[in-house]
Protein backbone atom coordinates (compact mmCIF):
# COMPACT_ATOMS: atom_id res chain seq x y z
CA UNK A 1 0.00 0.00 0.00
CA UNK A 2 1.28 3.45 -0.89
CA UNK A 3 0.24 7.07 -0.32
CA UNK A 4 -2.44 6.29 2.26
CA UNK A 5 -2.86 9.05 4.83
CA UNK A 6 -6.12 9.68 6.70
CA UNK A 7 -7.61 10.12 10.14
CA UNK A 8 -10.90 8.99 11.65
CA UNK A 9 -12.82 11.04 14.20
CA UNK A 10 -14.80 9.52 17.05
CA UNK A 11 -18.35 8.75 15.98
CA UNK A 12 -17.65 8.71 12.24
CA UNK A 13 -19.19 6.21 9.86
CA UNK A 14 -16.43 5.58 7.32
CA UNK A 15 -16.39 3.18 4.38
CA UNK A 16 -13.37 1.74 2.60
CA UNK A 17 -14.23 0.87 -1.01
CA UNK A 18 -12.17 -0.98 -3.56
CA UNK A 19 -12.19 -3.89 -5.95
CA UNK A 20 -11.06 -7.34 -4.83
CA UNK A 21 -7.36 -7.37 -3.84
CA UNK A 22 -7.18 -3.58 -3.59
CA UNK A 23 -6.07 -3.80 0.05
CA UNK A 24 -9.32 -3.14 1.95
CA UNK A 25 -8.99 -6.11 4.29
CA UNK A 26 -5.28 -5.50 4.78
CA UNK A 27 -5.99 -1.92 5.82
CA UNK A 28 -8.62 -3.07 8.33
CA UNK A 29 -6.19 -5.63 9.76
CA UNK A 30 -3.61 -2.87 10.17
CA UNK A 31 -6.15 -0.67 11.99
CA UNK A 32 -6.96 -3.57 14.31
CA UNK A 33 -3.34 -4.32 15.19
CA UNK A 34 -3.44 -7.72 13.54
CA UNK A 35 -0.87 -6.65 10.95
CA UNK A 36 1.79 -3.97 11.37
CA UNK A 37 3.12 -1.58 8.72
CA UNK A 38 6.64 -2.02 7.38
CA UNK A 39 6.71 1.72 6.63
CA UNK A 40 4.74 4.62 8.05
CA UNK A 41 2.78 4.50 11.29
CA UNK A 42 -0.71 4.14 12.77
CA UNK A 43 -1.87 5.95 15.89
CA UNK A 44 -4.89 4.85 17.91
CA UNK A 45 -6.20 6.78 20.93
CA UNK A 46 -2.96 8.77 21.05
CA UNK A 47 -0.67 5.72 21.05
CA UNK A 48 1.39 4.34 18.17
CA UNK A 49 -0.05 0.98 17.15
CA UNK A 50 2.92 -1.39 17.20
CA UNK A 51 3.43 -5.06 17.97
CA UNK A 52 4.85 -4.04 21.34
CA UNK A 53 2.06 -1.63 22.27
CA UNK A 54 -0.78 -4.06 21.51
CA UNK A 55 0.88 -6.67 23.74
CA UNK A 56 1.72 -4.37 26.66
CA UNK A 57 -0.75 -3.41 29.41
CA UNK A 58 -2.59 -1.22 30.07
CA UNK A 59 -2.91 -0.16 26.41
CA UNK A 60 -3.28 -3.73 25.13
CA UNK A 61 -6.40 -4.40 27.21
CA UNK A 62 -7.86 -0.94 26.58
CA UNK A 63 -7.36 -1.26 22.81
CA UNK A 64 -8.90 -4.73 22.59
CA UNK A 65 -11.89 -3.59 24.62
CA UNK A 66 -12.44 -0.44 22.58
CA UNK A 67 -11.93 -1.90 19.08
CA UNK A 68 -13.90 -4.86 17.73
CA UNK A 69 -13.31 -6.63 14.42
CA UNK A 70 -16.15 -8.29 12.47
CA UNK A 71 -14.56 -10.78 10.08
CA UNK A 72 -15.97 -11.42 6.62
CA UNK A 73 -16.05 -15.14 7.34
CA UNK A 74 -17.82 -15.69 10.66
CA UNK A 75 -16.26 -19.17 10.95
CA UNK A 76 -12.89 -17.45 11.43
CA UNK A 77 -14.30 -15.66 14.47
CA UNK A 78 -16.43 -18.30 16.19
CA UNK A 79 -14.67 -21.13 18.01
CA UNK A 80 -16.38 -21.76 21.37
CA UNK A 81 -18.58 -24.75 22.13
CA UNK A 82 -21.79 -22.75 22.58
CA UNK A 83 -23.16 -19.33 21.68
CA UNK A 84 -23.28 -18.41 25.38
CA UNK A 85 -19.59 -19.20 25.77
CA UNK A 86 -18.84 -17.25 22.60
CA UNK A 87 -20.39 -14.09 24.05
CA UNK A 88 -18.65 -14.57 27.39
CA UNK A 89 -15.18 -15.22 25.94
CA UNK A 90 -14.22 -11.62 25.12
CA UNK A 91 -15.32 -10.03 28.42
CA UNK A 92 -13.59 -12.80 30.38
CA UNK A 93 -10.35 -12.16 28.47
CA UNK A 94 -10.72 -8.49 29.38
CA UNK A 95 -11.01 -9.54 33.05
CA UNK A 96 -14.58 -8.39 33.48
CA UNK A 97 -15.94 -9.87 36.77
CA UNK A 98 -17.81 -13.14 36.23
CA UNK A 99 -21.11 -11.80 37.62
CA UNK A 100 -20.98 -8.86 35.21
CA UNK A 101 -20.12 -11.19 32.33
CA UNK A 102 -23.28 -13.20 33.00
CA UNK A 103 -25.32 -10.01 32.84
CA UNK A 104 -23.66 -8.89 29.63
CA UNK A 105 -24.32 -12.25 27.99
CA UNK A 106 -28.00 -12.18 28.99
CA UNK A 107 -28.44 -8.58 27.82
CA UNK A 108 -26.68 -9.21 24.50
CA UNK A 109 -28.65 -12.37 23.77
CA UNK A 110 -31.83 -10.36 24.35
CA UNK A 111 -30.62 -7.40 22.27
CA UNK A 112 -29.94 -9.66 19.28
CA UNK A 113 -33.07 -11.77 19.88
CA UNK A 114 -30.98 -14.95 19.94
CA UNK A 115 -31.81 -16.31 23.40
CA UNK A 116 -32.98 -19.50 21.72
CA UNK A 117 -29.45 -20.07 20.39
CA UNK A 118 -27.78 -19.84 23.82
CA UNK A 119 -26.84 -23.51 24.08
CA UNK A 120 -26.25 -24.15 20.37
CA UNK A 121 -22.87 -24.74 18.82
CA UNK A 122 -22.01 -21.77 16.55
CA UNK A 123 -20.86 -24.22 13.88
CA UNK A 124 -24.41 -25.57 13.51
CA UNK A 125 -25.97 -22.17 12.80
CA UNK A 126 -27.00 -20.63 9.49
CA UNK A 127 -24.84 -17.95 7.88
CA UNK A 128 -27.11 -15.16 9.11
CA UNK A 129 -27.20 -16.56 12.64
CA UNK A 130 -23.40 -16.85 12.68
CA UNK A 131 -23.10 -13.19 11.64
CA UNK A 132 -25.43 -12.16 14.48
CA UNK A 133 -23.46 -14.19 17.02
CA UNK A 134 -20.13 -12.83 15.74
CA UNK A 135 -21.37 -9.26 16.07
CA UNK A 136 -22.97 -10.02 19.44
CA UNK A 137 -19.63 -11.33 20.73
CA UNK A 138 -18.11 -7.94 19.87
CA UNK A 139 -20.93 -5.92 21.42
CA UNK A 140 -20.61 -7.89 24.68
CA UNK A 141 -17.17 -6.27 25.10
CA UNK A 142 -18.60 -2.74 24.86
CA UNK A 143 -16.46 -1.38 22.00
CA UNK A 144 -16.17 2.25 20.91
CA UNK A 145 -15.00 1.30 17.39
CA UNK A 146 -16.12 -1.53 15.11
CA UNK A 147 -14.14 -2.57 12.04
CA UNK A 148 -16.28 -4.63 9.66
CA UNK A 149 -14.80 -6.56 6.73
CA UNK A 150 -17.35 -7.12 3.93
CA UNK A 151 -20.15 -7.49 6.51
CA UNK A 152 -22.94 -7.94 3.95
CA UNK A 153 -21.17 -10.67 1.96
CA UNK A 154 -23.13 -13.94 1.52
CA UNK A 155 -26.08 -12.75 3.61
CA UNK A 156 -29.68 -13.14 2.51
CA UNK A 157 -31.64 -9.91 1.90
CA UNK A 158 -33.49 -10.05 5.25
CA UNK A 159 -30.26 -10.43 7.24
CA UNK A 160 -28.56 -7.72 5.18
CA UNK A 161 -31.39 -5.33 6.06
CA UNK A 162 -31.18 -6.29 9.72
CA UNK A 163 -27.42 -5.72 9.70
CA UNK A 164 -27.73 -2.27 8.11
CA UNK A 165 -30.34 -1.23 10.65
CA UNK A 166 -28.32 -2.56 13.59
CA UNK A 167 -25.09 -0.88 12.45
CA UNK A 168 -27.01 2.37 11.97
CA UNK A 169 -28.32 2.02 15.53
CA UNK A 170 -24.77 1.53 16.81
CA UNK A 171 -23.63 4.61 14.91
CA UNK A 172 -26.43 6.72 16.39
CA UNK A 173 -25.35 5.55 19.84
CA UNK A 174 -21.86 6.97 19.22
CA UNK A 175 -19.92 3.92 18.02
CA UNK A 176 -17.34 4.64 15.31
CA UNK A 177 -17.86 2.38 12.29
CA UNK A 178 -15.24 1.58 9.66
CA UNK A 179 -16.55 -0.78 6.99
CA UNK A 180 -14.62 -2.31 4.09
CA UNK A 181 -16.71 -3.41 1.12
CA UNK A 182 -17.15 -3.40 -2.64
CA UNK A 183 -20.97 -3.39 -2.26
CA UNK A 184 -21.96 0.09 -3.45
CA UNK A 185 -25.56 -0.28 -2.34
CA UNK A 186 -24.59 -1.24 1.20
CA UNK A 187 -22.10 1.61 1.49
CA UNK A 188 -24.59 4.13 0.07
CA UNK A 189 -26.98 3.25 2.89
CA UNK A 190 -24.37 3.01 5.66
CA UNK A 191 -21.58 5.55 5.36
CA UNK A 192 -21.12 9.31 5.32
CA UNK A 193 -17.50 9.36 4.15
CA UNK A 194 -15.61 6.96 1.91
CA UNK A 195 -12.00 6.08 1.14
CA UNK A 196 -11.50 4.47 -2.26
CA UNK A 197 -8.48 2.28 -2.99
CA UNK A 198 -7.25 1.64 -6.51
CA UNK A 199 -6.17 -1.76 -7.78
CA UNK A 200 -2.53 -0.72 -7.27
CA UNK A 201 -3.27 -0.14 -3.55
CA UNK A 202 -3.34 3.66 -3.57
CA UNK A 203 -5.82 6.00 -1.92
CA UNK A 204 -7.55 7.81 -4.81
CA UNK A 205 -10.53 9.37 -3.02
CA UNK A 206 -11.34 10.59 0.48
CA UNK A 207 -14.65 12.42 0.75
CA UNK A 208 -18.44 12.24 0.99
CA UNK A 209 -20.09 9.01 -0.13
CA UNK A 210 -22.59 10.76 -2.41
CA UNK A 211 -19.78 12.57 -4.19
CA UNK A 212 -17.91 9.31 -4.82
CA UNK A 213 -20.94 7.29 -5.89
CA UNK A 214 -21.97 9.92 -8.42
CA UNK A 215 -18.54 9.89 -10.11
CA UNK A 216 -18.84 7.22 -12.80
CA UNK A 217 -15.33 7.82 -14.16
CA UNK A 218 -13.83 7.30 -10.71
CA UNK A 219 -15.76 4.09 -10.09
CA UNK A 220 -14.83 2.75 -13.53
CA UNK A 221 -11.15 3.55 -12.96
CA UNK A 222 -11.01 1.46 -9.78
CA UNK A 223 -13.07 -1.42 -11.24
CA UNK A 224 -16.06 -0.97 -8.92
CA UNK A 225 -18.58 -0.78 -11.78
CA UNK A 226 -18.70 -2.02 -15.37
CA UNK A 227 -18.99 -0.01 -18.56
CA UNK A 228 -22.79 -0.44 -18.63
CA UNK A 229 -23.32 1.26 -15.27
CA UNK A 230 -25.69 4.21 -15.25
CA UNK A 231 -27.04 6.84 -12.89
CA UNK A 232 -30.33 7.33 -11.08
CA UNK A 233 -30.77 10.40 -8.91
CA UNK A 234 -27.09 11.27 -9.12
CA UNK A 235 -25.91 7.87 -7.84
CA UNK A 236 -24.22 5.27 -10.04
CA UNK A 237 -25.96 1.90 -10.32
CA UNK A 238 -24.32 -1.19 -11.78
CA UNK A 239 -27.03 -3.68 -12.67
CA UNK A 240 -25.92 -6.98 -14.22
CA UNK A 241 -25.90 -7.19 -18.00
CA UNK A 242 -25.92 -10.37 -20.06
CA UNK A 243 -24.87 -8.93 -23.43
CA UNK A 244 -21.71 -11.01 -23.60
CA UNK A 245 -23.49 -14.14 -22.39
CA UNK A 246 -25.42 -14.73 -25.60
CA UNK A 247 -24.45 -15.81 -29.06
CA UNK A 248 -25.77 -13.83 -31.97
CA UNK A 249 -28.61 -16.39 -32.38
CA UNK A 250 -29.82 -15.85 -28.81
CA UNK A 251 -28.35 -18.98 -27.22
CA UNK A 252 -26.50 -18.91 -23.93
CA UNK A 253 -22.77 -19.61 -24.08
Amino acid sequence: MCGIDFSVQAGECLAILGANASGKSTLLHLLDGLYFPTAGSITAFGTHLTEESVETPPFSRQFRQQVGFLFQNSDAQLFCATVEEELAFGPLQLRVPAAEVDGRVDDTLHLFDIEHLRGRSPQTLSGGEKKKVALASIIACGPKVILADEPSASLDPRTQQWLMEFLALLHRSGVTLITASHDLGFIAEMADRVLILSEDHRLVHDGPVKEALSNLDLLLSVNLVHAHAHQHGGVVHAHPHLHEAWHEHGHRK
